[in-house]
């Protein structure tokens, strides 16, 4: 069945740091695309007025993405303001005035979670949760118990299917590529298994610390950061198998599928790091213990996976700013033609800042009694910049009922349960220096066989392929 498409967005938290930088040109955009038509209810407790929001939202459009006249004049003309208190009931009251004969109001909380509550609850006596949908931002909870119940205070008032938990990470078109690069290219099926793959490795990596965020990042840390979300995403994404229908609920069972055959991260499998000049931070404790990097190895007990690592590396104030992914696959057989064959063939997904795919090869010696050598022969390209907007994609799909990259219940609830024994228990976090790949400890504890791969700074400018007369 058609789901009706919101005809208002209420937006809590719309004085905040998000709503700065990302969502007023998400929603400028979504204006010019013509997805945006009905009215934003920004909430918040600032004191403020429609036109002190308005000026917030011009700011904002001004230092990041520039401002569209057209587009930021009919966003004007959408825009309505409620200032007031989470926990008074008068706020609500002046959302449903605001509200006026919407009936499928969509609800976007971009705010703490530790608000989800008061706010749930307010919707529902104000009437204001009657006929909505519930987006919410991450972090979804701290750990499985944390997330458990929040889902029990979302759905005290909205059922599942009128949840939406967005990682906008999914939506960016790099992994949707990924996605359809799988399972539109023939040859990928026929390798992509425990048969032929040896070992997967993720690295997400950023070349800068925590940038003035040190409260925020002292009660998060790279795991739950980014491991449990953006990197589990990718993850479920690069393996899952193919979904047996092209809807949201087939998609996502398929995604779900995998976290379920993963168990659960043995510290043994863990290495947590922590860059020197972090405890000079704002906002950081002087005694913390919270990683800024981590290096884990698991397995997925799956028919497909059985036997593969896969290896994740994430941090900051590493090397690069980089997401990329290299399988490598089994070598061949030694044979006359491979004497002494050391070089093993991979594929490499680089997903950011560029979008890439490499596949290496092993290329005859030019001369009689050499080595042989290894090439790689890579597509990449620049992102078009509107390619890059996310939650244009996230928050349209959501007001039209498109749950499709959105987290399901089960899924949050089985990723934290995969990370949940790592963060509970009292894992020694080892020192590094900024701009290396993290501590000397992951040599000795997570190390893929052949090693780590070390993504590169930038991917070439354009497409190239290797002519064979190279070889």
């Amino acid at each position: 069945m058609e789901q009706p498409h919101s005809d208002a967005l209420v937006f809590f938290g719309a004085t905040g740091d998000l709503a700065y930088k990302q969502i007023f040109p998400a929603l400028q955009q979504m204006v010019k695309q013509g997805k945006l038509t009905v009215p934003v209810i920004g909430v918040a407790k600032a004191g403020w007025n429609l036109d002190q929001l308005k000026g917030r939202a011009k700011d904002s459009l001004e230092k990041h993405g520039g401002i569209d006249d057209d587009s930021w004049g009919k966003l004007q003309g959408l825009l309505r303001y409620v200032d007031g208190d989470y926990a008074d009931p008068a706020t609500f009251k002046a959302v449903r005035e605001a509200l006026g004969d919407a009936k499928n109001p969509a609800h976007y909380l971009a705010i703490p979670p530790s608000l989800f509550g008061k706010v749930v609850e307010q919707l529902v006596a104000s009437g204001c949760s009657s006929g909505a949908r519930m987006i919410v931002e991450k972090p979804f909870g701290h750990d499985l118990d944390s997330a458990r119940e929040l889902n029990r205070i979302l759905h005290s008032a909205f059922d599942e299917n009128a949840i939406f938990r967005i990682d906008h990470y999914l939506a960016k078109s790099p992994v949707q590529n990924m996605v359809s690069f799988r399972f539109s290219n023939s040859i990928m099926e026929a390798l992509w298994n425990r048969d032929h793959v040896e070992s997967v490795q993720i690295t997400m990596a950023e070349n800068f610390g925590v940038q003035g965020r040190g409260s925020f990042y002292d009660a998060t840390g790279a795991i739950r950061d980014v491991v449990q979300n953006h990197v589990f995403q990718v993850m479920t994404n690069l393996v899952m198998d193919a979904p047996s229908r092209n809807d949201s609920e087939s998609i996502r069972d398929e995604k779900v599928r995998v976290l379920k055959a993963i168990p659960p991260i043995e510290t043994a499998n863990l290495v947590r790091g922590q860059f020197r000049g972090y405890l000079d931070e704002k906002g950081v404790a002087p005694d913390s213990k919270v990683e800024t990097f981590a290096a884990l190895k698991l397995r997925i007990d799956s028919w497909r996976w059985e036997g593969v690592p896969f290896y994740v590396r994430a941090g900051k104030d590493l090397p690069v700013t980089a997401l990329e992914i290299l399988a490598r696959f089994r070598k061949p057989p030694v044979t006359s033609f491979t004497p002494t064959q050391k070089i093993q063939n991979h594929l490499r997904y680089r997903l950011s800042p560029e979008i890439g795919v490499g596949i290496s090869l092993s290329a005859a010696p030019t001369q009689k009694g050499g080595d042989r050598t290894p090439i790689e022969l890579v597509a990449s390209r620049h992102p078009k910049p509107e390619e890059m907007e996310a939650y244009v994609r996230v928050l349209g799909d959501a007001m039209a009922g498109d749950a499709t990259l959105f987290a399901r219940q089960d899924y949050v609830e089985e990723a934290w349960r995969i990370v949940d024994p790592m963060l509970k228990a009292d894992t020694p976090v080892y020192p590094y220096e900024p701009g290396t790949w993290g501590p000397k400890e992951v040599d000795a504890t997570v190390k893929p066989e052949g090693g780590w791969h070390a993504p590169q700074a930038e991917e070439p400018d354009d497409m190239h392929v290797l002519s064979l007369d190279d070889c």
